[in-house]
């Protein structure tokens, strides 16, 4: 984690919108205080990849719907 500012709870809890569009803006987490001991690390979110933006990066070898699964049901016995 890159050295992340501290703010005291009460300030976040007055600023919070603000702060966290600033997280997401810069990409720096900031450690949330009470009291001088730090209760909480707030970072941006990680990316999320839209539905349907892995098409085409995945192959399928053989039959998904009507596979032998025999064997492995008699294994388990």
């Amino acid at each position: 984690m890159a050295s992340a500012q501290s703010m005291q709870i009460s300030e976040f809890k007055a600023r919070c919108i603000e702060v966290l569009r600033e997280i997401d803006r810069t990409g720096q987490p900031l450690v949330v205080t009470l009291r001088g001991k730090p209760i909480a690390v707030v970072e941006p979110a990680p990316a999320v990849r839209a539905l349907g933006t892995m098409e085409g990066e995945c192959t399928l070898h053989g039959d998904l719907v009507t596979g032998d699964f025999g064997g492995e049901w008699d294994m388990n016995r």
